[in-house]
């Protein structure tokens, strides 16, 4: 196993030859973030949203409000923090690390919302499960977003990764083609536990909730195998 030691000092290196460059203007990098200054405070920060599903809410709801769904009907996780509303750069900067193979966006948005979980106080799990996907789809992509993004949070947090509890078992349409009521359906079956996580405390990585329906599943399967209590960290929400 690769000391943690040899990824700082290689990452140190890295930034010495190549200085943080912000990835939609092209001006020098804030910290050791790819964006500058200007543009990290322009990105679209999920401020007022549902205290409990993290979906985007007018400004003059009061502070932790629900939303219309969740004050129907509670979804399984215990809360879902999602660093940004799905607008302005997120659909680009999420469309080049999800499609485009542009690891480097994954690994800022994940400091990106690394950023977002420290400053709101979230609560720290024993594990992180990424959404996994489809044998097909990751042979397709060559790799998963949603493991590249919990890597990052995990060398952040010190928490370990689990990409082998959970698998997916069917190869669903993807969610973003589909009407709101038939994306439930859509992912029902789609997760399967090959080995219970063995911890109380887990959190599924993805990097953008739209209805919940894909997290939602996952935390039903989480919670059969065992696992007490679920949150969602996602780097956005759709409004």
């Amino acid at each position: 196993m690769t000391h943690p030691g040899f990824w700082k000092t290689r990452e140190r290196l890295l930034r010495g030859l190549y200085p943080p460059t912000c990835v939609l203007c092209g001006a020098q990098g804030e910290g050791e973030l790819d964006l500058c200054a200007p543009c990290l405070v322009d990105l679209p920060r999920n401020r007022d949203c549902c205290r409990r599903c993290a979906l985007p809410l007018p400004a003059e709801r009061p502070l932790g409000a629900l939303c219309g769904e969740c004050q129907r009907r509670l979804p399984p996780y215990a809360v879902c923090h999602a660093a940004f509303r799905y607008e302005g750069p997120l659909p680009i900067l999420v469309g080049g690390a999800k499609f485009r193979a542009r690891l480097n966006l994954a690994r800022l948005l994940g400091q990106c919302l690394a950023n977002a979980l420290g400053e709101c106080g979230a609560e720290l799990p024993e594990l992180i499960v990424p959404v996994p996907l489809h044998a097909k789809r990751l042979r397709e992509r060559g790799y998963n977003q949603a493991l590249e993004l919990a890597r990052t949070l995990g060398r952040v947090f010190s928490i370990p990764v689990d990409v082998h509890s959970c698998v997916r078992v069917s190869a669903t349409p993807p969610q973003a083609g589909l009407a709101r009521k038939e994306r439930q359906p859509n992912v029902r079956g789609a997760f399967r536990i090959l080995h219970p996580p063995g911890v109380e405390r887990v959190a599924i990585l993805d990097d953008v909730v739209t209805t919940g329906s894909t997290v939602s599943e996952l935390t039903r399967v989480l919670l059969k195998a065992g696992v007490k209590r679920v949150d969602v960290w996602a780097v956005a929400r759709t409004p």
